[in-house]
């Protein structure tokens, strides 16, 4: 028998000896988010010194829970420039090896952003006085789980073929910063990375904050993964959503072509104030998020993540807008709002060009497939290299479309629409 047959027998035997378990970590969950949401952390700003202490407590717990850090004590660390001046920060690097030796080199990564709003100096009745935004659940509820998932997952990496990656992102607050370091700068294998689940605002569960799934991959391979999770003895499944994602750590590896995977419970009317403090904070519902993601890592770890659709979708006819009876839309929108609110949203003018004074437009022309999916992106008339990559690289991560359809089912549609660069 070959050795990944043997491999498969043994992680499907493990898990089933698992599957009654339960990992009752809400005591460890309350001890990381009082210690991250503590005043004497002052808010953990980014590049703020209690950012610096949160970051040295991550290390810690992940290396206590027996993940292989891959970053000393003092993390991935990068600088960014903002308006108050520049600032330093870090991302904190772990790794647990999958047990699979054709997929170990293949990752899973995880990540939270550590950082918070911080702090303001507010003046009451003529005296200076420090207010603090505690981040309890914006985003220490997302690290604690972190933690917990690291020591979950190293105790049970038998469990899982792919390696899986959890980082602590720097500067989450500033435009996800660390999430972008890790991606386009430091990790030097992004191109193996299969998957990433991204843990943020997880600490209000309940009927008013339902535990939510955002994911970028078609509805038909989530609820794909969802179905094969739900196998397992989990606790509370989340709802999977659909539209446009929540700002966070998972867009710039959705900007790779990454498959991402958002797990929050949303907004509470506390988020970013001083009240946002760990007394509000939901454990036992934290716990059953955290339970059910362990599961879902298991199954991404383990399987194929989304289906081959190329050859199914090669033998499929494309039609134009004026061929069908309902065109498609983009949020109840059509192409003008795609333009309006999402390419011209997200474009970022290349400096070279604008230093060139090269303006015009770029014609670009892509596929809207069955699922709203977005593929086939392509320049059909060329203005200049760097403008007509970066037309091509905001169409290539459009969020899903309501697709167009003939007589009530959905029909590949081909759009070409124009990219306007335009200097003031």
């Amino acid at each position: 028998m070959k050795l990944r047959t043997v491999l498969s027998l043994l992680i499907f035997c493990a898990a089933g000896t698992l599957a009654a378990q339960n990992f009752n970590v809400a005591p460890q969950l309350r001890k990381h988010v009082e210690y991250l949401a503590s005043d004497a952390l002052e808010g953990r700003a980014a590049g703020s010194q209690g950012e610096r202490k949160a970051a040295r407590y991550v290390y810690d717990q992940l290396e206590q829970a027996g993940v292989v850090m891959l970053t000393g004590v003092e993390g991935q660390d990068f600088k960014m420039a903002l308006e108050s001046g520049e600032i330093a920060s870090a991302n904190i690097v772990g790794i647990v090896d999958g047990s699979d030796p054709a997929l170990r080199d293949e990752y899973i990564v995880v990540g939270a952003h550590i950082d918070a709003p911080g702090a303001n100096v507010m003046t009451v009745n003529g005296r200076k006085v420090l207010q603090i935004y505690p981040g309890a659940d914006g985003n220490a509820s997302g690290t604690a789980c972190l933690i917990e998932l690291a020591r979950m997952v190293a105790a049970h990496s038998a469990l899982f073929a792919r390696s899986v990656i959890f980082v602590g992102f720097g500067a989450g607050e500033q435009g996800n910063a660390g999430a972008w370091y890790f991606v386009n700068r430091a990790f030097t294998r992004i191109g193996d990375v299969k998957a990433m689940v991204n843990l943020d605002l997880l600490g209000r569960g309940g009927e008013q904050n339902p535990f939510r799934l955002y994911s970028t991959l078609p509805a038909g391979d989530l609820a794909r993964l969802a179905d094969i999770t739900a196998e397992r003895p989990v606790v509370t499944p989340p709802i999977l959503s659909d539209g446009f994602f929540p700002q966070s750590d998972y867009l710039p590896f959705y900007e790779k072509g990454i498959p991402a995977f958002h797990f929050t419970t949303g907004i509470s009317r506390e988020y970013h104030s001083a009240r946002d403090v760990a007394s509000l904070v939901q454990y036992k519902d934290m716990e059953r998020s955290c339970n059910y993601i362990f599961y879902f890592l298991q199954t991404i770890a383990n399987g194929s993540i989304k289906e081959d659709k190329a050859v199914a979708q090669a033998a499929e006819p494309v039609y134009s807008p004026s061929d069908l009876d309902k065109r498609p839309q983009f949020f109840r929108g059509d192409e003008r709002k795609f333009l309006r609110e999402w390419v011209y949203k997200y474009l970022k003018y290349p400096a070279s060009a604008v230093r060139d004074g090269v303006s015009g437009k770029v014609t670009v022309g892509f596929v809207i497939e069955k699922d709203g999916s977005v593929s086939d992106v392509e320049v059909v008339k060329s203005l200049d290299g760097r403008l007509d990559e970066e037309a091509l690289r905001v169409i290539k991560v459009s969020p899903k479309w309501t697709p167009g359809e003939i007589k009530g089912k959905a029909v590949r549609t081909r759009i070409v629409l124009p990219v306007e660069f335009r200097l003031k």
